[in-house]
């Protein structure tokens, strides 16, 4: 029964995620964002960047309502994205589509960029105040507040139903059996002992709502990042000399396929074009809409200026953490072991060119820290799908559930689960898609106007305000 529930949903996802739906449309959204915003993510990333990490003018509750600081906000995201889609994404993207997917994942996290951009803007243009006074924001609302009539009520609505369910799979299932098993294989610790430690700790860090998520996502996401960077830069220092023939492959392989031979069965461009795509969106989330959710949450003085900020989060995750893993696999040549040992190919890939243990024990150690961060940050994002729903009222035993869940993801074995979060990925990005493209415009022409006013991002809170109030945006 469950092997035919699987076949049935990995049926059903072949088709939202083939070349007639969902692919096109990421791309396409993309390519149009990028050209109606003129290229904001190649012309301001350093601007955003310097924002997100160095200006603190946003950190204090001068800067605009809010319940975390723009930073936290970042991390958060970081936290929920930067996950197994990372590691083990990557190596089965490059496995089944060969190297030329890592092209394609690139070019997701490029175009992607723009499509974050402009649904971080949104989420924090069109949040509300829930109940407890917190705000409250992303598809689920903007697509309702944003778009007339019932088209809008009912993108809202499904982008909520799916994403309330994405929750429990790339979010807890998926992230807590890769969690248990790296403990198991570094460690020797029991799946059952995991799972009582993931249950203890989500449980305590959700006690403290999205502030206790947002400090302890600021603590801990620099870190984790900074170690798997460093590890995979000496891994790739080490392999120097291969490193023009991997890329060069890459390249190639990206508009021809990969022929045949040894022990890869081959693939297509149409292949290296689905997983590049969907292994992409598994790891950014550029387009899905759920970092919209922790965008809405900033203090910030203007939506642009948070949504510079989230757009940096699919850079970090893509073009520089995502890189490092697709280029150790492809350099050290682990990537011809096949799908079946795509769950070991990046360790495969960091112990070709470290020493001793070190190479394993660093994928491991990265991939415990970045599915138990990726557990925290969609926590927060499915509770806030659920709310939208059904009222706060439904926001503590959602919590006590996915807790629960932990502790199965982590004892259980969840080939479904993975078939189904591809499958929740799609259909929560798919509301969304049509909403940023409905809503493009007004995106445009009040980012046009805000970085005319502040080109520079460097306008004092109190300014930005005067100016928000001299556009009648009727936004705090």
């Amino acid at each position: 029964m469950v092997e035919t529930l699987n076949n049935t949903l990995s049926a059903i996802s072949s088709v939202v995620w083939g070349p007639f739906v969902l692919i096109p449309l990421l791309l396409g959204t993309g390519v149009y964002l990028t050209i109606r915003l003129g290229g904001i993510q190649f012309r301001t990333l350093g601007r955003a960047l310097r924002h997100a990490f160095f200006d603190t003018s946003e950190r204090d509750n001068e800067a605009g309502a809010g319940d975390i600081s723009n930073y936290q906000a970042l991390t958060t995201a970081l936290a929920a994205t930067v996950g197994t889609g990372n590691i083990v994404g990557v190596a089965t993207a490059i496995s089944v589509g060969g190297p030329g997917a890592l092209f394609w994942i690139w070019v997701t996290g490029l175009l992607g960029m723009a499509s974050k951009y402009a649904e971080a803007y949104l989420g924090v243009r069109f949040r509300v105040t829930d109940e407890k006074g917190n705000q409250m924001g992303g598809p689920q609302i903007y697509l309702k507040r944003g778009i007339p009539g019932p088209v809008g009520s009912v993108l809202a609505f499904l982008f909520a139903l799916f994403a309330f369910f994405a929750s429990f799979g790339i979010g807890n299932l998926t992230q807590a059996n890769s969690v248990a098993a790296g403990m198991e294989d570094t460690f020797g610790i029991s799946p059952v002992l995991s799972g009582v430690l993931m249950f203890v700790g989500v449980g305590a860090v959700l006690l403290g709502g999205i502030q206790g998520i947002g400090r302890i996502t600021s603590a801990f996401v620099p870190l984790m990042v900074v170690l798997y960077v460093v590890g995979g830069i000496v891994v790739l220092i080490l392999l120097a000399e291969d490193i023009p023939a991997a890329l060069a492959t890459i390249f190639s392989d990206a508009f021809t396929g990969t022929a045949a031979g040894g022990g890869f069965l081959g693939s297509t461009i149409m292949l290296a074009v689905r997983y590049g795509v969907a292994r992409g969106i598994f790891s950014n989330e550029s387009g899905m809409g759920s970092a919209a959710i922790a965008a809405a949450a900033a203090r910030t003085s203007h939506p642009a200026r948070q949504a510079l900020v989230s757009m940096t989060q699919t850079f970090i995750d893509t073009i520089i953490v995502v890189s490092i893993t697709g280029l150790v696999i492809v350099t050290s040549g682990v990537w011809t072991q096949g799908e079946e040992s795509a769950a070991t190919m990046t360790a495969d890939g960091f112990s070709a060119g470290l020493p001793g243990h070190w190479g394993g024990t660093i994928v491991s150690v990265s991939l415990i820290f970045f599915a138990f961060s990726t557990i925290i940050g969609w926590s927060y994002y499915g509770e806030r799908a659920l709310t939208s729903l059904v009222g706060q009222w439904a926001s503590v035993p959602y919590r006590m559930l996915f807790t629960v869940i932990v502790f199965v993801g982590a004892i259980s074995e969840i080939k479904l689960a993975w078939t189904f979060s591809d499958l929740a990925n799609g259909l929560m990005a798919l509301p969304n898609l049509i909403g940023l493209l409905l809503l493009s415009g007004l995106v445009a022409r009040e980012t046009r106007e805000y970085l005319r006013f502040d080109p520079g991002l460097n306008k004092p809170a109190a300014t930005v305000r005067e100016f928000v109030d001299r556009q009648e945006m009727q936004w705090r």
